[in-house]
């Protein structure tokens, strides 16, 4: 494939859509639609942002035998799902500030530790280039009531057996539900 140009369709509050022109192998030209956190690309150099838009939490109990998860209502399904805390990183926070404060005002849970930080990974690689960080940690306190207006979010610390469960009746997040089956095996 041949990247041709890329050209802003719409501005949105959150993202930007954008069309991509190449041209295949065989050459004929195609038009890719795209979602972005980044309303500045201009080029094909651009598509890979050098920070993470977003940062992911797999938190687990001091023990490490408990597992958070949100269970969510997200607009773009319009249904509640099961998710780990997430959220974008605000302009001049480090990947661990964000962890903390998403974590905070998801869950009202307190960072204890990090365990790691991932690479970062494509959220939706398939129509966007959004990245995220997944900080792996540990956390205590009483979840509280999610502190944002806008996200309905039920936290809440699950066993290996309950996760098993809900894999079974409830839909997830991709990536959680990958965790969650690889964790509660």
């Amino acid at each position: 494939m041949e990247f041709k140009n890329i050209r802003k369709e719409y501005q949105g509050d959150y993202i930007t859509y954008y069309k991509i022109r190449y041209e295949t192998e065989g050459g004929n030209e195609k038009i890719y639609e795209m979602i972005s956190r980044d309303p500045a690309i201009e080029s094909q150099d651009d598509l890979n942002s050098k920070k993470p838009d977003a940062v992911i939490m797999i938190v687990h109990d001091s023990t490490g035998e408990k597992l958070l998860l949100n269970f969510e209502y997200r607009m773009a399904v319009g249904e509640w799902v099961y998710n780990f805390p997430a959220g974008l990183i605000d302009s001049g926070e480090t990947v661990v500030e964000a962890a903390a404060r998403e974590l905070r005002e998801e869950t009202g849970l307190r960072l204890t530790q990090i365990k790691d930080i991932w690479k970062e990974s494509y959220s939706a690689v398939g129509f966007s280039n959004e990245k995220g960080s997944v900080v792996i940690a540990a956390a205590e306190g009483t979840i509280q009531k999610s502190d944002s207006e806008a996200e309905e979010i039920k936290a809440a610390w699950y066993t290996k057996d309950e996760v098993r469960f809900l894999l079974s009746e409830y839909r997830f997040a991709a990536r959680t539900q990958a965790y969650c089956a690889l964790w509660s095996c």
